[in-house]
């Protein structure tokens, strides 16, 4: 299965799978200490978050920033967290990440259990649209899992992209994209693309903010 394929896959996934997408938050207590992070990280500004999701993260970032622009590909779950969203200061956006290119800049980008999604050939151009996105001085904040995590993940071998099987309530299956990222091998790769960058661990996840090269965008 070539990449276009399985992130078709992927989308199809979260589309059919919304109503389920939020149990995750509600039975893992590393999940709900991870949320009371954000209070800690150095969101500011204009807050632009890729794939938001339900919008569990979307409510902390606006309680922090003078306005948030959440995007997802999926509208199954975009309708979700706008009903849990009451801020005036929150956009909702619907838009293919691997197309879209954002028409301003932020202060800050922040990215929650999507990284790894992205596959590794994909990232590159990831990380250029992200500092692409960012104003002079921004940052990108960012929450994923570690290698740990591929312990809980139904993970299938001799993939050409690593690729992980979800199974919804319904007994569907579905094929995924899913790289669990070491913190010291994603540091490097961010410090050859020319970012700065500090990622630490946490209870099986990592936590990081990055700073891209300076002549970004320019």
């Amino acid at each position: 299965m070539d990449d276009d394929a399985l992130l078709t896959e992927q989308m199809a996934y979260y589309r059919a799978g919304a109503a389920e997408y939020d149990r995750p938050y509600a039975e893992y207590e590393h999940l709900q200490r991870l949320l009371a992070v954000v209070d800690e990280l150095p969101i500011a500004g204009d807050v632009l978050e890729l794939a938001c999701g339900t919008g569990q993260w979307t409510t902390l970032l606006a309680a922090r920033a003078r306005s948030v622009t959440a995007v997802d590909a999926a509208a199954e779950v975009l309708a979700l967290a706008r009903a849990r969203t009451a801020s005036p200061t929150v956009q909702f956006l619907q838009a293919d990440l691997f197309e879209w290119q954002p028409s301003r800049r932020y202060d800050t980008v922040f990215f929650a259990f999507w990284l790894s999604h992205v596959p590794p050939t994909r990232l590159p151009d990831f990380w250029k649209t992200v500092a692409a996105a960012l104003a002079p001085g921004g940052k990108a904040i960012f929450i994923d899992d570690g290698p740990a995590a591929a312990a809980y993940e139904e993970v299938l071998t001799n993939q050409p992209t690593p690729t992980a099987l979800r199974r919804l309530d319904d007994g569907s299956r579905y094929r995924i994209v899913k790289v669990f990222h070491d913190a010291r091998t994603l540091t490097d790769h961010l410090t050859a693309l020319g970012w700065s960058a500090r990622i630490r661990s946490m209870a099986g996840n990592f936590i990081g903010v990055a700073e891209p090269p300076t002549d970004a965008g320019r």
